[in-house]
C-alpha cells in the first residue's frame, strides 16, 4: 500500500488550483500556462482564470498520460494570445512569422474542428476574450451566438 503523503501528493499534481486567499500556491500546470502566455507577451492578469482553467484541462484531455509536455503549453498560448490580442499586435509583440504560423494553425483547426487549436478558439470565443478582428477574419461563429 502507498503511504497517505505520496497519495496526497499524487492527487494534488492531478488537479489545477488557482490557490486560496493567498495561502495556498499556484498549481504547476496553471503556473505553466502563466509562463508560457508571458513567453508570447500576453500578461497573464489579462487571461480569465476561468479560461487558464479550461486551457489546462484541454491540454490534459489531449495529452497521452494526462501530463502535458512543456511545449504543449507554448503552443496553446500562442493560439489562445492570437485571438485575444489580434493579428497585429500578436505579430508586433512575437514575429511576423509566429503569427502566419498561429494563422496556418487556425485555418486548420477550422477544417478540423475537433482539434486542441479548434477547441482552444473556441473557448476565446465562448469566453467572450477573442478580438473582433479574429471574429471577422476566421468568420467565427458559434451555435450559442
Amino acid at each position: 500500500m502507498l503511504p497517505r503523503a505520496y497519495i496526497v501528493s499524487a492527487m494534488a499534481r492531478r488537479f489545477s488550483s488557482i490557490g486560496l486567499f493567498g495561502i495556498f500556491g499556484r498549481s504547476g500546470d496553471l503556473r505553466q500556462v502563466d509562463q508560457a502566455l508571458r513567453a508570447v507577451d500576453i500578461h497573464p492578469r489579462l487571461v480569465p482564470e476561468a479560461v487558464k482553467l479550461a486551457l489546462v484541462g484541454l491540454l490534459k484531455e489531449c495529452a497521452r498520460g494526462g501530463e502535458p509536455a512543456a511545449p504543449a503549453y507554448r503552443a496553446a498560448a500562442e493560439v489562445v494570445g492570437y485571438c485575444m490580442i489580434g493579428a497585429d499586435a500578436f505579430a508586433a509583440a512575437n514575429d511576423a512569422q509566429l503569427a502566419r504560423e498561429v494563422e496556418e494553425r487556425i485555418e486548420l483547426a477550422l477544417i478540423s474542428g475537433t482539434n486542441l487549436d479548434a477547441r482552444l478558439v473556441l473557448l476565446t470565443l465562448h469566453a467572450g476574450v477573442c478580438q473582433a478582428s479574429v471574429v471577422d477574419r476566421f468568420q467565427l461563429e458559434s451555435a450559442a451566438d
